[in-house]
């Protein structure tokens, strides 16, 4: 039997489904760097910088719209529909570590 790549958030070898927190709590700091916090308590200050400047993030390089960040249930996003996928997220704020470090 082969099994394809149903989601990244499914361990294939039990085929249960690993939790994913999702953001609750997003703010501007400065520059393109917010603060984040997870629905597991995990939280930090990120550098979106990265992904500034192209495609949909394009309108983003102007700070006042990319202020206009806010959380939608699941992750952060703006008004002109882009947004960060919260593993993407996560996995930046991991390597971020904890705020003031």
């Amino acid at each position: 039997m082969v099994l394809t790549r149903l989601s990244p958030y499914i361990n294939e070898s039990t085929m249960k489904t690993v939790y994913m927190p999702r953001v609750i709590d997003a703010n501007y700091l400065h520059d393109y760097f917010i603060h984040i916090v997870f629905s597991n308590g995990k939280e930090g200050n990120i550098d979106l910088q990265p992904f500034i400047g192209q495609g949909v993030f394009e309108p983003l390089t102007n700070k006042d719209y990319f202020k206009k960040l806010f959380v939608d249930g699941w992750t952060i996003s703006w008004p002109n529909g882009a947004d960060i996928a919260p593993e993407t997220l996560y996995e930046l704020t991991e390597q971020a570590g904890s705020p003031g470090q």
